[in-house]
């Protein structure tokens, strides 16, 4: 497996594809803005625990997780504007986001790709970060595997292809040394409800 810096090769695009590939795009947001919007998410947010089957036993996603329709859902205040200004950067129809608490370098989340099944083919998936600055993880699944690490701090985006997650896992790894907690707002474009 080959390792690599983000930063060893194109610092705002890792991966590159017809669609996009995955680029890395430092301090969209404001540093006042993503402070008010970590406060009102981290009091406001719907946030939940899940668990899931993991070798034969239940055990607890270390995370906290809240799921938006921004078509049809009623938004924690500054989330529809957020949504409204990530649209117009990245000229992507999103209407769904799904936020990610990271409360320390304890919670994370293990490599994989977003499921496409229920995303609309051709359309990004945008991921904001707010807090603390967490280690993205991003892999080739085939020969030789390489591996960036992209350091996100609060205000940038990520964006990745529909087409990306066919060939690369993403995932936010454990970061003992971390202490600050970090939130994450990924942007996707679904299909219209049932």
């Amino acid at each position: 497996m080959h390792q690599t810096s983000l930063f060893d090769n194109d610092p705002q695009q890792p991966v590159d594809d017809a669609e996009g590939g995955v680029r890395y795009l430092p301090g969209v947001f404001e540093r006042d803005w993503c402070e008010r919007l970590f406060a009102v998410l981290w009091e406001q947010a719907a946030w939940n625990s899940q668990q899931r089957m993991m070798y034969e036993r239940l055990v607890e996603v270390p995370r906290r997780v809240a799921t938006y329709r921004l078509d049809r859902d009623a938004l924690p205040p500054m989330l529809a504007q957020t949504a409204e200004r990530v649209r117009d950067t990245l000229g992507a129809p999103f209407n769904s986001v799904g936020l990610n608490l990271y409360r320390d370098g304890r919670d994370s989340v293990a490599p994989h790709n977003d499921k496409l099944h229920d995303l609309i083919p051709g359309q990004p998936i945008a991921v904001l970060s707010l807090g603390a600055t967490r280690r993205m993880t991003l892999r080739a699944k085939r020969a030789p595997h390489r591996v960036w690490h992209m350091d996100l701090q609060a205000g940038s985006l990520v964006t990745m292809s529909h087409a990306s997650q066919y060939h690369y896992d993403h995932g936010i790894p454990k970061q003992p040394g971390v202490l600050e907690p970090r939130i994450s707002l990924a942007f996707r474009v679904r299909p219209p409800p049932a």
